[in-house]
């Protein structure tokens, strides 16, 4: 994505015309006769995503208008990258810097290629960033966002716990970090049942990542992400149309990887801590088994109702290892269930807050950035469909309603009350291409909660 943006306006850049819907008769009026008839006659009328091209005398691209919306759409641009002739642009608009980063972020981000396996069949166009803009935070968030699409596109045969921790390493490495692993039947002698049941299958022993970061003076910070590297269903098997992209269901860690990112490259004075449990749930004859009951690592008694419900479990224990440091804040990301897919569909993460400020502030944090999700209740009535007749509590109802609730309600089990918790229960995939979105791979989430965090705890 990196590549789709120029730092410095070049002599040969052509001019791009953002032309307001609304304001399209207006703005045609002022134009000049040759440029009136080209768009008159190519039935250009500004609409958003619209472009026209237009030569001059010597058949060079001279330059380009395109419709938007209003100058405040991060994806106002979004299409472009990938849609315009191979070449360096500009953009010839008198907006406020605010506007330009906007809409420089959203260009950047629609020319995101994934490319480890397959070279693309172009390069996208390049558009110049004003003077006026930040660069460098918009190449930070670029290279956030690119982390974490990169990620969940990758294959699970080459995105494994494993590989996860080469991640997180090399992160820690570039910031300074510092970053432990549990492995393997370490998690056992430590403590971590839950994440050794899940992964112990795989041969690909199953892990606890720990990144820690920043002045321990700094409010705590704590982030939490589901690795499931792949999710065959376990013994309960997915049908194979339901396993064909559980290469994503490490959405949650690639999220919290990506967020760690874009705070440690900004020098966000907070006292960082990331905790991946990173898993594959396969099958073999040592898969934990319906009707198991396993001790947490908070002391819960857990009975297995599915072995497809097991996000929540390798959760759970991460979220009781957060809670001992009493963080000023847990925020854990997760590609969890189908149920909040169904309530809110494939492109609205589900949030669930045990805090109203907080849900309040992060709700706000959204629709700033235009990085929506929408708030589900944690409602506790629901928390009976979780009883167990012979364990603390089930990892899964056997009602098929409040899915996404009740599985929420099972992680607030693990979070000290009083302790301000968000859950963010998200897709982190693109079932189709949109103007800035690119098929595959997403950071739902990510810059929201960073604009809170940034407005909470102020930027270097």
């Amino acid at each position: 994505m990196k590549d789709s943006l120029l730092l410095h306006r070049t002599p040969g850049c052509i001019p791009l015309i953002p032309v307001v819907k609304s304001q399209f008769n207006a703005w045609l009026e002022q134009q000049d006769d040759v440029l009136r008839c080209w768009l008159t006659a190519t039935g250009f009328k500004a609409k958003p995503g619209s472009f026209s091209l237009m030569a001059a005398a010597d058949g060079q691209l001279r330059r380009v208008m395109v419709g938007i919306a209003n100058a405040d759409d991060l994806w106002a641009l979004g299409g472009l990258s990938v849609n315009l002739p191979e070449a360096d642009y500009f953009l010839d608009a008198a907006f406020a810097p605010c506007q330009l980063e906007r809409l420089a972020l959203g260009w950047a981000l629609g020319g995101y290629q994934f490319s480890r396996y397959k070279t693309p069949q172009r390069k996208p166009a390049r558009l110049a960033l004003d003077p006026a803009c930040d660069a460098e935070r918009i190449q930070r968030q670029v290279a956030a966002i690119t982390l974490v699409r990169d990620l969940i596109n990758t294959p699970a045969a080459d995105m494994m716990p494993e590989h996860l921790a080469e991640v997180m390493l090399v992160l820690g490495s570039e910031f300074g970090a510092a970053v432990e692993q549990t492995v393997g039947e370490e998690l056992l002698a430590r403590n971590f049942p839950l994440i050794h049941a899940v992964g112990r299958a795989s041969l690909h022993p199953p892990r606890l990542l720990d990144l820690r970061w920043g002045d321990p003076n700094h409010p705590k910070v704590t982030l939490i992400g589901k690795g499931v590297c792949f999710d065959s269903g376990g013994l309960d098997l997915k049908p194979s149309s339901a396993m064909r992209l559980m290469k994503k269901d490490m959405g949650g860690a690639a999220t919290v990887l990506g967020l760690a990112r874009l705070i440690m490259s900004s020098g966000l004075p907070v006292r960082l801590r990331v905790l991946v449990a990173a898993v594959e749930n396969a099958v073999a004859g040592n898969a934990f088994r319906p009707g198991d009951v396993i001790r947490s690592r908070q002391g819960l008694t857990i009975e297995i109702h599915n072995t497809d419900a097991e996000g929540r479990l390798v959760l759970c224990d991460a979220l009781a290892e957060a809670a001992t440091e009493q963080p000023a804040v847990m925020l854990d990301f997760a590609t969890l269930t189908g149920a909040a897919r169904v309530a809110l569909g494939t492109e609205l993460p589900a949030l669930f807050c045990n805090d109203d400020e907080l849900a309040n502030e992060l709700l706000a944090a959204a629709e700033r950035e235009q990085d929506p999700f929408w708030r589900l209740p944690l409602h506790q009535p629901y928390r009976t469909l979780l009883d167990s007749k012979i364990a603390d509590l089930a990892n899964a109802a056997e009602s098929s309603y409040a899915g996404a609730i009740t599985a929420a309600l099972f992680l607030k089990e693990f979070v000290p009350a009083g302790m301000p918790w968000a859950h963010f229960d998200l897709m982190a995939w693109n079932l189709k291409s949109q103007p800035g979105r690119p098929e595959g791979g997403e950071a739902m989430s990510l810059r929201a909660v960073f604009g809170w965090l940034e407005q909470r705890y102020g930027g270097s």
